[in-house]
């Protein structure tokens, strides 16, 4: 908002549209006290004060006023005129409000019922509105009848305009947030239905035997005099009278409906009811759709959220499991580029400014997550760093100094407002427009709105932080079940995996015990060194004689297990000598060649046998092989 806009809002803030102090001159107001006695008035109805409201000679009125409330309003004459009174409680009195029946609308309340049911069966919001508008209009014989819908910084747009075919439409017009103070759409909250019979700006002052009738709040009353800023602003657009409905969802004002005529034209009570029963059915609608439409945009960002993460748990390079992928982080978070910074280490993609600006603006905001859509006007010293950048989404890595860093440039909006809001076409700062035409203005150094992308990318780092955890867990877990010379898997993996699995599978398993023959000479003739280097060699060839999907473990020393699944009979014999062959071929070491065998017992195991008892028997048959004389298998 420009400073005169603010100017609008705050001084607009300061006007006691609750308690006005006078009433629409269409009608009368009673205020009741405890004993009775009308202590307060209308000017139009002063010979009233002092008396009963017994004397007014209804009895039904009675009733309402000494219970406080009445559901409908109550029919009485009121100067030989049939009216509606409508009751209700404020401020330690019992308003009683008087309106002249309307002719000619008393039953059209009925045709609600229908306009109800129409409503009910729209699928999107653009037709529940279309639907709705037209049937108001039908149902009230308004000129105009106008669908707002409220963006997040205040300022209305017209999203729905049904209007006699001479009028010019206003569909798609935005207006500012000043047109609607925040004091009057707190009103339009608690009371759904306003009715300006008239753009009269002279009021009916209220008169009081004690208290102070400027005091009185008339929030909920029906008759509440009208700001005369804004009956100035109906006048301007040519307005003779009005009828509002506020569109209220989860306690938060969403749009409104306004009804609007060239000359002056009046509801009665029982119709403004029913369409504020017709203005509760549609802000539900509209609540259920933006919450199915928010579900169902959560369930496909968890689901391309977690597809995007899953790779990393098997990842050596985690910046290219997040941006060389077919779906990337910018899949998820729409966005001209991108820096993924994990480990101290940064990784760009799409359009970025350079690495070092980065860091600066990093540095700058002191790990703080930042959002803006307009950095040119929220931190002119960032975007001075980052020329050519409008948008900017950080989301800083708890703890690491790391962060996701999302950039968007520029994006021209032509904007069509419903008259010139500056101050081009108002007399002065608080004057309503003079004209509405609709006028034009082009919004530059903005980017698209991030939305629920700030809590959305906010997530995907939570969830990042979390995977990266449980990979480096994974990592560690994976080192403890792994031989630090070889990293071939250990006797703890191999101790695990018998012991945790069920029967031996379908096809079958044969385990082969490897031990190397007097390996002990080898460290006492070579030393360690070369001890070392010949395990390191073995370790290779066994990995290289075996199939891919064979386990080769390390259990300790010089021994060695190879855990073979789906293979019988004769291929694990040709295995297991494969396997003595290699480890025969000379070994190269800092000291020379050196040549050992080794010594091999192979168990074959069923399917459906037991698990226990492998290892004892290959070791078993291994020295058995020894015993034969070595460099041999054995069974």
């Amino acid at each position: 908002m420009d400073p005169a806009e603010l100017h609008r809002l705050a001084e607009c803030a300061k006007e006691p549209i609750r308690t006005p102090g006078s009433i629409q001159p269409h009608g009368t107001l009673f205020g009741v006290d405890l004993s009775g006695v009308i202590s307060v008035a209308s000017e139009n109805a002063s010979e009233w004060l002092g008396h009963r409201v017994g004397e007014i000679g209804n009895e039904e009125l009675e009733y309402a006023v000494r219970t406080g409330r009445a559901i409908d309003p109550v029919r009485i004459t009121w100067n030989d005129v049939v009216s509606d009174a409508i009751v209700h409680r404020a401020d330690g009195l019992t308003l009683v409000e008087i309106e002249p029946l309307p002719e000619g609308d008393e039953y059209a309340r009925t045709a609600v019922v229908g306009a109800i049911i129409r409503a009910s069966r729209a699928t999107s919001e653009a037709e529940l509105r279309e639907i709705v508008a037209a049937d108001i209009r039908e149902i009230t014989g308004f000129d105009r009848v106008m669908i707002y819908q409220f963006h997040d910084d205040g300022h209305g747009e017209v999203v729905a305009d049904e209007r006699a075919d001479d009028l010019d439409s206003y569909l798609g017009l935005h207006f500012p947030a000043s047109d609607i103070p925040t004091q009057a759409r707190a009103l339009y909250i608690s009371k759904i239905g306003r009715t300006i019979a008239s753009t009269d700006p002279t009021g009916i002052p209220l008169l009081a035997l004690a208290d102070d009738p400027q005091t009185i709040d008339l929030s909920d009353a029906e008759l509440r005099s009208v700001s005369p800023y804004h009956l100035q602003y109906m006048r301007n657009m040519g307005q003779a009278s009005t009828f509002s409905l506020s569109i209220v969802e989860n306690d938060r004002l969403t749009g409104m409906i306004t009804c609007a005529h060239r000359s002056e034209r009046r509801l009665p009570v029982l119709l403004r009811r029913a369409l504020e029963v017709l203005a509760g059915q549609i802000a539900l609608q509209l609540t259920s759709m933006h919450e199915i439409n928010r579900l169902q945009h959560m369930v496909d960002v968890r689901s391309r959220r977690a597809a995007l993460l899953a790779p990393l748990y098997a990842s050596d390079d985690i910046h290219t499991a997040l941006l060389g992928g077919v779906d990337t982080v910018l899949d998820l978070v729409p966005a001209d580029g991108v820096l993924v910074r994990i480990g101290g280490t940064s990784r760009m993609k799409g359009e970025v400014p350079p690495l070092t600006a980065i860091l600066r603006v990093i540095d700058r905001l002191a790990g703080a997550p930042f959002a803006s859509e307009c950095l040119r006007t929220d931190r002119p010293d960032i975007a001075d760093l980052l020329p050519g950048v409008a948008g900017l989404l950080i989301v800083p890595l708890v703890e690491t100094g790391d962060a996701l860093v999302f950039f968007r440039g520029e994006v021209v909006h032509d904007i069509s407002w419903l008259g010139d809001p500056s101050g081009g076409s108002r007399p002065d700062g608080l004057s309503p427009r003079t004209s509405f035409a609709a006028w034009k203005r082009t919004v530059r150094d903005r980017s698209d709105a991030w939305g629920t992308l700030i809590e959305e990318t906010s997530e995907l780092a939570h969830e990042l932080e979390i995977a990266l955890q449980r990979r480096a867990e994974a990592r560690l877990a994976e080192l403890a079940m792994r031989d630090a010379l070889t990293g071939l898997y250990n006797r703890r993996y191999l101790v695990e995996r018998l012991a945790t699995r069920g029967p031996v599978g379908e096809g079958g398993k044969a385990m082969l015990f490897v031990d190397l023959d007097d390996f002990k000479m080898v460290n006492d003739t070579h030393g360690h060194d070369a001890g070392d280097a010949v395990i390191l060699e073995v370790a290779r060839r066994l990995v290289e004689s075996s199939r891919g999907q064979d386990d080769v473990v390390r259990l300790g020393g010089d021994e060695f297990v190879v855990l073979l699944d789906g293979v019988v009979g004769e291929d694990v014999e040709q295995i297991a000598q494969r396997l003595v062959q290699s480890i025969a071929l000379p070994i190269s070491t800092n000291r020379g060649w050196v040549s050992i065998t080794a010594s091999c017992g192979v168990v074959v195991a069923d399917p459906g046998s037991p698990r226990g008892g492998l290892l004892e028997a290959a070791d078993a048959a291994m020295y058995r092989a020894k015993h034969a004389g070595r460099n041999r298998v054995s069974h």
